[in-house]
């Protein structure tokens, strides 16, 4: 039947369905809640990746599975690292063993209970053979899951591809393109602040400027705050709480000289705010000011720049010299033709492309809309597809 075959119609919709739940960042979610439980090592995320996929093939269609979790395979190698060919064959073969846990996941136990009942047909009542329900093969697809699991664990590194080295351009989001272009040897870091620390009780203008460090993302886990990061999530006057998760960014000196000494707790790696500060919501961008910009004449503290625009400030580039926070940049009068370097969400950057204020220059970050108010309407829609398939007599395949 070609392209009209129900397999393939199948497939179509469950990439469908995938497509609406990643738009609605459920997906980037779930790919934050694998890293919490797997953490960033490769011998942990395999075996997490493929057995919560084992588990979601048990209940669909394998194919249908592998193609819903494709986004948080590539959200997942794009936050760890990590090769997204290292995870996707343990994906695949584990959505295919997986299938084999129920009859819903296994379209040859599906046929072969067709087989069955349609051969009971012209036997006798005492020969007639039984047909499998669904968790009947659930045994022999557990064992068949966990050692897929074990064998990519224990030969994972001899079978599966191994790291691309080629040489690459250096890409105009990273910190060495500022470090070969402006002259930045910027350092990104995520500390969390201790009840005696000194920083506690300071606003962020007491200290940015003197430490030559700026905040760019906070998490507060009371009062049910979450993150504050981009226009109206902080300000120069947001003052520091004991426990505070802070990513700060700066010149790598002052950023190692800032953490000793305000006492803060460095974190090894982007943690907390992962979710917030990863590369697919946010990063570096340069921002041109443009000959009729509004904004000409006058300062980033004039305008809060941060607040009203998501934009924090790490440099500014005029002519053949580029200040710093804690050289003045913030309070330089800003020209036609100014470049800002600004650390800021990849949403916000797009929103800006349309202020005319702005000449966005920076092109090569994920033009990505999120819809997170669409989340219950994707779920529902998820779960009717799944409960007719669970519950009703429509084929599977």
């Amino acid at each position: 039947k070609g392209f009209s075959s129900n397999a393939v119609i199948s497939i179509i919709a469950v990439m469908i369905i995938g497509a609406g739940l990643d738009k609605t960042g459920l997906m980037s979610k779930v790919a934050g809640f694998i890293l919490k439980v797997g953490g960033r090592t490769e011998g942990r995320i395999i075996p997490t990746i493929s057995g919560t996929v084992a588990f979601i093939s048990s209940f669909m269609q394998n194919v249908g599975a592998a193609a819903l979790f494709l986004p948080v395979v590539s959200r997942i190698s794009a936050r760890t690292g990590l090769p997204m060919s290292r995870l996707l064959m343990p994906m695949g073969f584990c959505a295919i063993l997986g299938g084999t846990m129920t009859m819903v996941g296994s379209s040859p136990l599906i046929l072969l209970n067709d087989l069955i009942l349609a051969s009971n047909e012209g036997l006798p009542e005492h020969q007639q053979m039984e047909t499998f329900d669904l968790f009947a093969v659930t045994p022999v697809g557990v064992a068949l899951v966990l050692s897929g699991i074990v064998y990519f664990l224990l030969a994972g590194r001899f079978v599966l591809p191994a790291r691309q080295t080629s040489a690459e351009p250096a890409n105009p989001n990273s910190l060495d393109y500022y470090r070969e272009v402006y002259g930045l040897d910027l350092d990104l870091a995520e500390v969390t602040v201790p009840e005696s620390s000194p920083l506690v009780g300071k606003q962020l203008d007491d200290f940015e400027a003197p430490d030559r460090v700026r905040v760019i993302a906070a998490f507060i886990g009371e009062e049910g705050e979450r993150f504050k990061i981009g226009r109206d999530g902080l300000a120069r006057d947001t003052r520091i709480r004991a426990g505070m998760v802070l990513g700060i960014i700066g010149e790598r000196a002052h950023v190692a000289a800032f953490v000793e000494k305000y006492g803060l707790q460095r974190a090894q790696e982007l943690d907390a705010l992962n979710e917030v500060l990863g590369a697919q919501r946010s990063g570096l961008a340069e921002i041109a000011i443009p000959p009729r910009s509004n904004l000409i004449g006058k300062s980033a503290r004039d305008l809060w720049l941060r607040k009203s625009y998501g934009l924090t400030l790490l440099a500014l580039h005029r002519g053949e010299k580029t200040y710093l926070p804690g050289e003045g940049a913030r309070d330089v009068p800003l020209q036609a033709g100014d470049t800002l370097i600004v650390w800021t969400t990849w949403s916000n950057l797009a929103f800006l492309e349309q202020n005319p204020d702005f000449v966005v220059i920076t092109q090569q970050y994920p033009h990505e809309e999120l819809r997170p108010h669409k989340v219950g309407w994707a779920l529902l829609f998820f779960g009717i597809a799944l409960s007719m398939v669970l519950f009703t007599d429509i084929r599977l395949s």
